[in-house]
């Protein structure tokens, strides 16, 4: 889930939005004018719009808030953190790794959680000293604020705490069955098990609700469902895959037979010399014996052909730097891990500033394909 607009660090972490947050926001927007509408007939449509534009940022930075504290944790544990996204269905923190221990799995999972709680018990308690109750008028609109962020909070608590992956429960789940099993891999597939079935429980929830009582709402459960379930499959599908990989090393499954390409070649020179006459699987452009980066077809594809003449190997090449350079005792998993969160093709391995090879996506899934074959025979 990539950020599209950037709103800065906050506590050292970067925060952005993806499109569709838009949506969701536009959404709760709405429907607290409605509500606040129905419950404060003397207030004034510039108060009511004015406070439910105000509440539904402040829900959004208590969702900010929740992240922060799964991103505080792991970050203590020493699990990198890139940053967090607001998306339709709320916020997710994109952390790097996986945590070492059920121990560190646990307390970065219920941190979520226990914010949102804290955030909403002490909103509540805010409204309710100023004269809030859950029914009827709110006696001034910072009331009515807290009083919904206090409900709000309480209710996304209690959400994230369901059993099902890749929910704040399932992760406390997945950390209690990994530390009464000692097996990660079986914790993950039976959190992602369950996870699927919640997500079926919620789409059908949500179609009988839309079909057989008329409500409009059951659509967005569906949604939630359906999310729920393509995220539970994925996370089972990749636990799969890295175990079919265990074992081996990013040197492993790299490539070493990588062509040097002069920096200074222009592209149609190197599309006629080496592209076109060579299977090397990777071109390494170099410049005085250093290795600037690599270069593929479809960076080629990038410039137009009437402009090969004049642009050199070194304009259209892929900064080292830029791809994500492993080592080459990293786990292969890793490597598919950084392949398919960053959507690349191809990773350099580097070693003590050298290139000592590439780890492409086709053979990678030629080593899983193989080693899938050799364990459905076997």
């Amino acid at each position: 889930m990539k950020a599209t607009i950037r709103l800065g660090k906050w506590f050292g972490v970067p925060v952005g939005l993806h499109y569709s947050w838009f949506i969701i926001a536009w959404l709760i927007t709405l429907s607290l004018v409605s509500q606040f509408s129905a419950q404060n007939a003397g207030w004034t449509a510039a108060t009511i719009w004015g406070l439910s534009i105000a509440t539904a940022g402040l829900f959004f930075v208590c969702i900010v808030l929740h992240e922060l504290s799964h991103a505080t944790v792991a970050r203590m544990s020493g699990m990198p953190v890139r940053g967090i996204t607001l998306f339709a269905l709320g916020g997710i923190a994109a952390i790097e790794k996986e945590a070492a221990s059920p121990s560190k799995e646990f307390w970065m999972a219920i941190a979520g959680p226990i914010a949102s709680l804290v955030i909403g018990f002490g909103c509540r308690g805010l409204a309710m000293a100023a004269g809030w109750t859950p029914q009827g008028p709110a006696p001034s609109p910072l009331a009515a604020l807290l009083g919904w962020l206090g409900y709000i909070n309480i209710a996304l608590a209690l959400f994230n705490l369901i059993p099902g992956f890749p929910l704040d429960g399932g992760r406390v789940l997945r950390s209690i069955v990994w530390a009464v099993t000692r097996n990660a891999d079986r914790a993950t597939a039976v959190a992602a098990r369950i996870g699927q079935g919640v997500g079926v429980l919620f789409i059908a929830s949500g179609l009988f609700s839309l079909l057989m009582r008329n409500n409009p709402g059951g659509l967005w459960i569906a949604f939630i469902g359906w999310f729920l379930l393509g995220a539970a499959r994925a996370t089972y599908a990749q636990t799969q895959l890295a175990a079919m990989l265990r074992g081996l090393s990013v040197a492993d499954i790299m490539a070493r037979d990588c062509a040097i390409i002069d920096a200074d070649k222009t592209l149609r020179h190197f599309v006629d010399d080496e592209l076109l006459r060579f299977s090397a699987r990777c071109f390494a452009v170099s410049r005085k014996g250093q290795v600037l980066g690599l270069i593929t077809p479809d960076d080629v594809r990038q410039v137009a052909r009437d402009r090969w003449e004049q642009t050199t190997v070194s304009d259209a090449m892929r900064p080292l730097e830029s791809m994500h350079p492993l080592q080459p005792d990293v786990p292969a998993a890793e490597a598919l891990n950084v392949m398919g969160r960053e959507n690349l093709n191809q990773l350099p391995v580097v070693a003590q500033g050298h290139l000592e090879g590439v780890v492409t996506r086709s053979y990678l899934a030629h080593v899983l394909q193989l080693r899938s074959e050799l364990q459905t025979s076997g």
